[in-house]
């Protein structure tokens, strides 16, 4: 049985537009948006290829695995070089902020705090895998994984929320949807 009256059509565009306060981007926009994302990401990923998967022969024997997190952080920061200290952490950090920056423009369903995590710790864990494994002169370092994360959840806090969103604007849902008869100004 079929009421009638407006209301279902109103439901039904209630349910396909954006949230509140998000205006919609422009199909041309969002396309153009993604395909810069895209090629900063294949920008990024030839640069983390060059930063971390080329071999280095002459530090072959000073690498050393670390699968203790904390323990490579203790010894950047016991450096007599704050340079050094600067270089190797914050690059680390800088390392991941593309990841929170790109990842909630290219795949929408992978905004989130919690998904931004851990889509980029499984990543960096894979680039620190073939590191020690196959490249002469890197070990891997359960710290670079960590400090890469923090990188990505910090890029994902300042840009990357904000940038996915607009990008992709949240829609609204049945089951976002008010119950009959509450107005707008009641919630």
């Amino acid at each position: 049985m079929r009421r009638s009256g407006g209301n279902d059509t109103a439901a039904k565009e209630a349910g396909s537009r954006p949230a509140p306060g998000a205006e919609p981007m422009p199909p041309i926009l969002r396309a153009l948006a993604v395909a810069a994302a895209f090629a900063a990401t294949v920008a990024f990923s030839v640069v983390l290829a060059r930063l971390t998967l080329e071999p280095s022969a002459a530090s072959e024997p000073l690498t050393h695995s670390n699968v203790q997190p904390g323990a490579s952080i203790r010894d950047y920061l016991s450096q007599p070089a704050f340079r050094d200290t600067v270089k190797q952490l914050g690059g680390n950090v800088l390392l991941g902020v593309p990841f929170g920056v790109l990842l909630p423009v290219l795949v929408p369903k992978a905004r989130g705090l919690i998904r931004v995590l851990l889509a980029t710790a499984l990543v960096m864990a894979l680039v620190e895998l073939v590191q020690g494994a196959l490249v002469t002169g890197r070990a891997f370092d359960v710290d670079d994984v960590i400090l890469n994360t923090t990188g990505a959840v910090l890029g994902y806090l300042l840009v990357g929320r904000r940038l996915g969103r607009a990008v992709h604007p949240r829609r609204r849902h049945w089951w976002h949807r008010r119950p009959r008869g509450t107005a707008a100004s009641d919630a």
